[in-house]
């Protein structure tokens, strides 16, 4: 099937990113293995390419515009090589886990554009996680994985906690809610990502409490359009400055009913 790439193209051009033939390929078979499987579950209710392209794949990797504003030179020397150039065996690699990530998103693109990314997907449907397995070896896809799991249960794993150096989700969740959930993943010194769209600031406001009492600060709001629209999104980063007490996350639902305030 043909597929017209102009804004898909326009968009990577805004952002900074450029896309070989091969990682164009993928996000197309990404496509059509979503619509799919779309036919049989509920993943998506956007199925046109052009606002797939749009709302799925150009959002996911929008987290670029954050790219500025990471405050550890570690970091955002890692973010820099891996948005602009290759990075030998030897480099370290940035971990990143995708939470609550749904039909794959922001994480599967995110690793698409960027292959040297270290990925772990972590949905709590096994569904959801099937399918993303299934995603994963028809686009051939390394140093990612798809994990079922509640991020209560998982933050308390040794093997998860506080092991990653980027933590992001596009889950729709207040933001202090979705806080204890991803925080405790995240190592110290390094960063949680919250896609939001709509206005940010009030919600954004009565989180900080529950940030400062997981080890995190906000550092920054980024505020922006989606490539080729006028559709705004914003980037809540908030670094992890000092480790999450042992108590967080609380029990499975705990968190959503009740924020930390």
């Amino acid at each position: 099937m043909e597929y017209n790439l102009d804004n898909f193209k326009r968009g990577l051009d805004e952002l900074g990113i450029v896309l070989d033939e091969v990682q164009i390929g993928q996000f197309l078979t990404y496509y059509e293995l979503l619509t799919e499987k779309n036919k049989v579950m509920n993943l998506t209710a956007i199925t046109e390419f052009q606002e797939v392209v749009e709302k799925h794949f150009l959002d996911s990797l929008s987290l670029v515009k954050g790219a500025g504003i990471f405050r550890s030179e570690f970091q955002e020397k890692i973010f820099q090589r891996l948005a602009f150039s290759d990075k030998s065996a030897s480099e370290k690699k940035l971990r990143l886990l995708d939470l609550g990530t749904g039909a794959g998103f922001p994480g599967i693109p995110l690793k698409i554009a960027f292959p040297k990314l270290d990925v772990v997907l972590m949905d709590s449907l096994n569904k959801r996680i099937l399918f993303l397995q299934e995603v994963i070896e028809k686009l051939e896809l390394q140093e990612i994985c798809a994990i079922h799991g509640r991020a209560e249960e998982m933050a308390r794993n040794r093997e998860y906690r506080e092991k990653f150096d980027l933590c992001v989700s596009r889950a729709v969740a207040n933001l202090a809610s979705l806080s204890e959930y991803c925080i405790p993943f995240v190592k110290n010194g390094g960063n949680f990502v919250s896609y939001k769209s709509g206005e940010i600031e009030e919600e954004l406001n009565q989180s900080k409490n529950a940030v400062k009492l997981l080890g995190g600060t906000v550092r920054d709001l980024v505020k922006f359009s989606l490539p080729n629209t006028e559709m705004g999104r914003s980037l809540v980063v908030i670094e992890k400055v000092k480790s999450t007490p042992k108590p967080y996350p609380r029990k499975a639902g705990i968190p959503s009913r009740e924020p930390l305030g």
